[in-house]
């Protein structure tokens, strides 16, 4: 069995994410104490009772860094162990700290800046994501090139999710004119995301030169195994790390094909650690025959750990 860790994304946090596990395992409570200590906000409050803050990028990043970090503690208490790992934007911070690329300290404090940075970086209102379903990846290219041309404004891939979903950003106007040419050409489905940036865009660029300052002054450790970069779908390189960290904010993210990179390496089971299960969903339209985990609630964590824990 060859095991690969995957950790959500911003998107996926909800209130209440990760209580029913701490209730449970109540050790766990140090990982909210240090993440409070290091950020200054309360973090028990934000993932737990607070319906605003915690869909807000500032409080969001931080929160989602203490869950993962939870959820990996407890799959490392039962003994299951990653072979790879990867995470979806956000998440590659959780996947590089559980490899031991950086203590949860520096990749708390880190991701506060990220946040803050990522929150300041485009205007409320600029910018826009939209999710294309169903519809081949060059056809959503050629929209955005043609868009942006008439536009002269920037529109383009996102994120390459799976053959069936492809998230586009950039300006409002450049996006709604591209939307118009897909539905055009017959894409039937196209859902405008809630994201407060457009991320993973040219328009983060600025943000990306902003937090670079704050990554150099991170010593990363040479992960314990492959961490496969959003920029690359590919193993991470200590020699690129820090610049494909940077160029991540406003890079496409290559999901399927970091998916398919671990396939073709005989990963035949995968773990999503953070809350909900979109990354599970993406596995099942990329190739449904692998084994696919998640542990976000105490019954689906208690479930995996009963299913792999000695195997």
């Amino acid at each position: 069995m060859s095991i690969a860790f995957m950790y959500s994304g911003q998107g996926a946090q909800f209130k209440g994410m990760g209580q029913d596990i701490l209730a449970r395992y109540p050790h766990l409570d140090t990982f909210f104490e240090e993440a409070s200590a290091i950020t200054s906000y309360d973090m028990k409050a934000i993932c737990f009772e607070d319906d605003e803050k915690i869909h807000e990028t500032e409080y969001t990043q931080p929160a989602l860094i203490t869950i993962e970090a939870m959820l990996s503690q407890c799959l490392h208490e039962a003994g299951i162990q990653a072979d790879y790992s990867l995470g979806l934007s956000l998440g590659e911070y959780a996947a590089l700290m559980n490899a031991g690329a950086l203590s949860y300290a520096t990749c708390m404090d880190l991701i506060r800046q990220r946040g803050k940075i990522m929150a300041e970086a485009v205007p409320s209102g600029l910018g826009k994501m939209v999710a294309v379903m169903n519809t081949p990846r060059e056809q959503i290219e050629a929209a955005c090139q043609e868009a942006r041309s008439e536009a002269g404004a920037y529109v383009a891939p996102a994120n390459y999710n799976t053959g069936k979903q492809v998230v586009i950003g950039g300006y409002e106007e450049a996006v709604d004119l591209a939307c118009e040419k897909l539905k055009e050409a017959g894409s039937k489905k196209l859902i405008p995301l809630k994201v407060s940036g457009p991320f993973h865009t040219e328009l983060m660029k600025p943000a990306s030169e902003n937090f670079k300052r704050a990554l150099e002054l991170v010593d990363f450790n040479p992960p314990a195994y492959p961490v496969i970069s959003n920029t690359t779908a590919r193993p991470h390189d200590m020699a690129h790390l820090k610049e494909n960290l940077a160029k991540q904010m406003y890079s496409p993210v290559r999901w399927e094909d970091s998916i398919r990179y671990l396939l073709d390496q005989g990963v035949d089971t995968f773990i999503e650690i953070g809350p909900g299960k979109t990354l599970s969903s993406f596995m099942k339209q990329i190739d449904r025959s692998v084994a696919c985990y998640r542990v976000g609630d105490l019954e689906n964590l208690e479930k995996t750990i009963n299913e792999l824990a000695g195997e």
